[in-house]
C-alpha cells in the first residue's frame, strides 16, 4: 500500500454505547477498568489508542484536541447519541489539523456480559465466528500498527476470504511476510497456549505487526491471555478461538483452515 498523504487518511477508533454497561461494570468493578459508570465501552482505552496514534503521525494539533480531560471528550460524544436508551456504533474521526466528528450507527442489542473478558463471566454467546487465514501476507506499518481510514489492505484480506458484508460472523487473519499471525480484520483474536489442555489463551504480540486493539489492553490487563507469536502453521482446522473488538466485545470463534473461498 502507498504512503498515504497526511490529508487523506485520519485516525480513527470505533466503540459501544451501551446504556447497560454502567450498571455492569460497577457490579463487575474488579473486572472493568475506569470509568466505571461510563456507557462507553473502554472509553480511556479508545482515548489512549487515538493519542498513540496521533503522537505516532506526529500530528500535534490532534494530539492537543485528544488530550482534552476523559469527561469532556464523553460530552463530546454525547451530542452524537440520538436516543440514550439504545446501543450504538460509535467510531470517532481525527484529522491531522485536530478536527473530531462521531459517526453513528445502530447496533444490535447484547449480553451485557459479552463485554467482559470470557474470564471474569460465563460463555453467553451461541453464534460462533468462523475465522479463516489469509493466504497473501500484509506488510506491517503505522497502518497496521494505529487504526486509521487507510484500510485497503484489511478490505483485500475479506474480499479473499469471501467475506462481502460486515454482518457475516466471519474473520479473516491477517498474516506478515514472516507467516505471523497479525491480528484479525476487525478484531483481536486470542488461541488456547498450545502444549495445555487449560484454559490458558494467547494473543500475537505487536511485534508481529498488529494493532493494539483496546480489548487486546483489557485482556492483558485483566489476566485473560499473554502475548506469543503464531505462525500460520501452527493453526489447526477447527481449534476454538476468541475474537474481541471495541464494539461487540468478546465472540466465540472457530478457525476453518479446510475451505478455500479465494
Amino acid at each position: 500500500m502507498a504512503v498515504p498523504s497526511p490529508e487523506s487518511f485520519q485516525i480513527i477508533s470505533s466503540l459501544r454505547y451501551d446504556p447497560a454497561l454502567p450498571d455492569l461494570a460497577s457490579k463487575r468493578s474488579n473486572g472493568y477498568p475506569e470509568p466505571l459508570r461510563s456507557p462507553y465501552y473502554l472509553l480511556a482505552y479508545h482515548q489512549d489508542r487515538l493519542i498513540t496514534a496521533a503522537r505516532f503521525f506526529q500530528w500535534n494539533k490532534a494530539l492537543d484536541w485528544l488530550q482534552q480531560d476523559l469527561s469532556c471528550l464523553e460530552t463530546f460524544l454525547d451530542a452524537s447519541i440520538p436516543d440514550r436508551q439504545q446501543p450504538w456504533r460509535l467510531r470517532i474521526v481525527v484529522d491531522c489539523n485536530g478536527k473530531g466528528l462521531v459517526d453513528v450507527h445502530p447496533t444490535p442489542a447484547i449480553d451485557p456480559l459479552n463485554l467482559l473478558v470470557p474470564s471474569v463471566r460465563p460463555p453467553t454467546e451461541s453464534t460462533i465466528w468462523r475465522v479463516y487465514v489469509d493466504p497473501q501476507s500484509t506488510n506491517p506499518s503505522g497502518f497496521t500498527t494505529h487504526k486509521t481510514t487507510a484500510r485497503e489492505d484489511y478490505t483485500a484480506a475479506r474480499l479473499r476470504a469471501g467475506i462481502n458484508s460486515p454482518a457475516e460472523t466471519a474473520e479473516v487473519l491477517v498474516v506478515n511476510h514472516a507467516g505471523e499471525i497479525m491480528e484479525g480484520s476487525i478484531t483481536t483474536p486470542y488461541f488456547r497456549t498450545r502444549g495445555t489442555s487449560g484454559q490458558a489463551w494467547f494473543t500475537p504480540p505487536l511485534s508481529s505487526g498488529g494493532n493494539d486493539g483496546t480489548t487486546r489492553r483489557y485482556a492483558l490487563t485483566q489476566g485473560f491471555c499473554t502475548e506469543r507469536k503464531l505462525v500460520r502453521a501452527e493453526l489447526v482446522d477447527g481449534e476454538e478461538c476468541w475474537l474481541s473488538n471495541g464494539v461487540r466485545g468478546f465472540l466465540p470463534g472457530v478457525v476453518v483452515l479446510n475451505r478455500s473461498p479465494w
